[in-house]
């Protein structure tokens, strides 16, 4: 620049909300409806609108979120969130010659097919509670970024979990434990290994099905059999546990993150002078809290080639 300062800008169009039916015959599943919470931020050749009143460069904000909507009623097949972010980032990179990037986050809203008498409904949903999320950029060479994540995922369990053996020093007052409840709230995010648009997979890969695949991965791992349970030592190892599952069952997976805060259950003992044993805890009743938690988080990923 001129005036000898460097620059790097990008713009886009965030919270942009946007619904798609398809509206497919009972016999063939019935219908199917998604709700994404969209944001698209371009990577722009559009200095002089920086510097100066040229604004001839901007792909304007308000044209950023049409544009979600087209794209939209262009999906006449079902898509998944992750096939529409990369159609999104293929849209800018291509069709403006000053957008080199494009990076497209979703969030979807989980409406979930409900069953009546044990049959699927056709058409009815109900909201779920944990979301599908994806972040993916898009280079004009074609290059790409798809990482997908669970975000919200609550998981509990009333016995199987202690921690002890831990650093003691005169600011520990935690005693050890081997029984507790562990509790969390999972944020997940994965890496899929595709580096260009053209090595995605053709409609044999379905990315909405690797997302309930993952979950039920980590719930499986965290909870382990339902009869007997797996101890866990320390939210740590079961986070890795878990990341390292995923890794084992899916090679298309690259590289797993996990964020597990440690949502406290704390024993409740109540009692004074004169009744002293008025709350005596006997493994029984809790105070929930999620004020302050412990903060557990790790990425695992597989090692990369040496070749």
């Amino acid at each position: 620049m001129a005036d000898r300062l460097e620059l790097q800008g990008r713009h886009g169009k965030s919270r942009v909300r946007v619904s798609r039916v398809w509206r497919r015959p009972a016999a063939a599943g019935g219908h199917v409806i998604v709700e994404w919470n969209v944001a698209v931020s371009v990577v722009s050749d559009c200095l002089p609108s920086y510097t100066s009143d040229d604004n001839s460069a901007i792909v304007a904000t308000d044209s950023i979120k049409n544009t979600v909507y087209v794209k939209a009623k262009e999906c006449t097949e079902i898509v998944s969130m992750e096939e529409f972010a990369v159609i999104l980032g293929r849209h800018f990179t291509s069709l403006y010659p000053q957008v080199s990037e494009a990076t497209v986050t979703i969030a979807e809203r989980p409406w979930e097919r409900v069953v009546v008498d044990g049959k699927p409904h056709s058409h009815g949903f109900k909201l779920g509670v944990e979301k599908h999320v994806t972040e993916v950029i898009v280079k004009k060479s074609g290059n790409l970024l798809i990482n997908s994540g669970i975000q919200g995922y609550s998981l509990l369990k009333t016995t199987q979990s202690g921690f002890e053996k831990f650093v003691r020093d005169r600011y520990t007052l935690l005693p050890d434990t081997r029984e507790r409840i562990v509790a969390t709230e999972v944020t997940a995010w994965w890496r899929y290994p595709f580096e260009h648009v053209s090595q995605i997979p053709s409609k044999s890969f379905c990315f909405t099905q690797r997302y309930q695949d993952v979950k039920k991965v980590l719930a499986d791992t965290f909870f382990g059999p339902p009869d007997v349970g797996v101890y866990s030592p320390s939210v740590q190892n079961t986070l890795y546990l878990m990341a390292k599952e995923v890794l084992n069952r899916f090679p298309d997976i690259a590289s797993v993150q996990l964020r597990m805060p440690n949502l406290h259950f704390i024993p409740v003992n109540l009692g004074n002078k004169e009744n002293p044993g008025l709350v005596k805890f006997a493994d029984d009743v809790y105070l929930p809290t999620d004020e302050p938690h412990g903060t557990i988080e790790a990425t695992v990923s597989r090692p990369k080639s040496k070749l």
